[in-house]
């Protein structure tokens, strides 16, 4: 077909040129409109920006990009970049599929060849069904875009793992279900090596309300954005102070994919990771954590990679295998960082969050806030799938569930399952080793509060709770209870209020243990935990006088308690100058 071009309109400002074009991909003819700034000049950048449902190009381009002050087309001329709206097929994007994806593809080299535009700096994004298109394009496109903007579409996909860290700038008003936007950003947050505490920036550009909350900088770098506008709807902002055209910009602008600097990833712990230690004050244990690293440079050498607690530096390595150890029993959250250094002296950071607790009370299901995720420090077994977390995304099989009735005794709950009915194949655990947490336990009376109930049982199945120790998976102490309570297949309906049931239990020896719940030993048994809370009564005098970390002074003879010289003693309890050590 032959194509047709016309001249849409000229504008005074910077004397661009804006027109419609076509072009045909997979057979059929599409449409853009493309606006490109006079003296772009060679390895300019585009920036390519989808409509919403029911939408096209040129209301998106005429309606929601212009002001009297401020414009997408004063932006494009200043900065010299191209800037499409493509239209959609029956104003509406395949959010799930390729066809629109294959559109922006084909868009990208048709302006390559046209405007000798630069590949590294190319960046999509889209308002409303535009911005789902544009959440849908990172997994499939992240190699060839730099960076991902969305204006009130939320997130339709998460991350896959050969996905490269990507920054991503939303923008949403809280008059916009602005309660979805946090879930759906956080699988791309912990994706990106983001840690999971934002930096907000109240009244931001001077504009009351307007928030703006950063995540990052991660793994290559990148960050998170979202930009909470106070009040305001379905609509794109045009305010002079958050002008959404040039917030665009500004926030693409600093990303492309010809990085020269480092490449640094943080590869455990895991972001997000907990330590929990239930003890007696001034006798709190925690492991070592390992930090490991990658890091490599795309146009050199690495020459060093250096590790932090904060502000503290723990190690500097020159060689591989990149790794520190945190040694610390410091409470509250810990930034570890790893700070790769070039041959040229370009750095790049990637730092994850840990979390040293030392409760009398902990609610575990206070992490069960996101449909479809299993919260880190939880693992699942149906029998088939073993999950662990933190994982988002599951629409089927073992994961954290929503409840939307009218009438609910629970908001949302952990839902596991027994698909071949073998005893103990159906389970959820918290504290395994590969769970991003561990629990510690000092000899002490314990209580757990819990409350439970089946998902698709209505003649109900019994649950089994177990305390066992984290190695070896020994059973200390359990309790059966049987549901009263069915919620019926479907998180739409209604169920009355959970009773809060307790189960006793001691602990003897200091140690890891992991708290487990098993559906029961018939097929397609299942539970949902809708509360999990761990209180310590009571502890047990250990008669310790002190804690000592493994470098101190070895000059006094150490003895076991039985009495017996010990030249190199690991953790445990010892006796050094008469009284009872802790070797942590």
């Amino acid at each position: 077909m032959k194509k047709v071009i016309f001249l849409l309109s000229l504008l005074i400002v910077g004397s661009l040129s804006l027109k419609a074009d076509n072009i045909t991909v997979n057979g059929t003819n599409r449409s853009y409109n493309v606006i490109v700034p006079k003296n772009l000049g060679e390895n300019r950048p585009l920036l390519i920006f989808c409509h919403g449902y029911n939408q096209d190009a040129n209301w998106m381009q005429n309606s929601e990009f212009k002001n009297d002050k401020v414009s997408m087309e004063a932006v494009c001329d200043t900065a010299k970049f191209v800037c499409v709206f493509p239209n959609g097929i029956d104003r509406a994007w395949d959010i799930g599929g390729d066809r629109d994806i294959n559109f922006i593809k084909a868009i990208i080299e048709k302006m390559v060849t046209q405007h000798k535009i630069d590949r590294n700096r190319i960046y999509l994004g889209g308002f409303s069904m535009g911005g789902m298109l544009t959440y849908n394009a990172i997994n499939k496109m992240s190699n060839i875009i730099a960076a991902f903007v969305s204006c009130s579409g939320p997130s339709v996909v998460t991350p896959k793992a050969t996905t490269r860290p990507v920054p991503i700038l939303h923008i949403q008003g809280t008059a916009d279900n602005f309660g979805g936007v946090q879930p759906a950003l956080n699988p791309w947050i912990k994706h990106n090596g983001c840690s999971t505490t934002d930096k907000v920036q109240n009244n931001y550009n001077g504009f009351g309300g307007a928030k703006m909350h950063t995540w990052g900088p991660g793994n290559d770098g990148v960050e998170v954005k979202l930009l909470e506008l106070k009040d305001k709807g379905h609509w794109i902002c045009k305010e002079t102070q958050v002008y959404t055209g040039k917030e665009i910009w500004n926030f693409c602008k600093r990303y492309s994919l010809n990085k020269t600097t480092p490449n640094v990833k943080i590869t455990a712990p895991a972001t997000g990771g907990r330590y929990i230690s239930f003890a007696p004050a001034g006798e709190s244990t925690f492991p070592d954590i390992t930090i490991s690293a990658t890091a490599d440079d795309p146009n050199g050498t690495v020459e060093k990679v250096e590790f932090y607690d904060g502000a503290t530096l723990l190690a500097t390595c020159t060689t591989k295998p990149y790794t520190a150890t945190m040694m610390s029993t410091k409470v509250g959250k810990h930034t570890l960082k790893a700070v790769a250094t070039d041959n040229d002296g370009e750095t790049s950071t990637s730092s994850v969050e840990v979390t040293l607790q030392t409760p009398t009370t902990l609610t575990l299901s206070a992490a069960f806030t996101e449909g479809g995720a299993l919260p880190a420090g939880w693992t699942t077994y149906d029998g088939t799938d073993r999950r662990t977390g933190y994982g988002s995304g599951y629409s089927q099989g073992c994961r954290v569930l929503q409840f939307t009735g009218s009438s609910r005794g629970l908001d949302y709950g952990l839902y596991f399952r027994n698909i071949e009915g073998k005893r103990h194949q159906g389970w959820a655990k918290y504290g395994l080793s590969d769970s991003g947490a561990t629990l510690g336990l000092a000899p002490g009376h314990y209580t757990l509060k819990y409350k439970i109930c089946n998902w698709n049982k209505p003649d109900f199945a019994p649950v089994e709770l177990d305390i066992e120790k984290r190695v070896g998976g020994v059973s200390i102490a359990n309790q059966i209870y049987t549901p009263t309570i069915n919620i019926g297949n479907s998180a739409s309906n209604n169920f009355g209020t959970l009773k809060q049931q307790t189960f006793e239990f001691d602990i003897t020896e200091q140690g890891d243990y992991v708290i487990a719940l098993y559906s029961a030993a018939e097929k397609w048994s299942d539970c949902i935990l809708g509360q999990l809370i761990l209180v310590a009564n009571s502890y047990v005098s250990t008669g310790i006088n002190s804690r000592q970390h493994p470098s101190f002074d070895m000059d006094n003879e150490v003895y076991d308690l039985q009495g017996r010289k010990v030249s190199n003693p690991q953790r445990g309890i010892y006796i050094q100058g008469g009284k009872k050590v802790w070797i942590k």
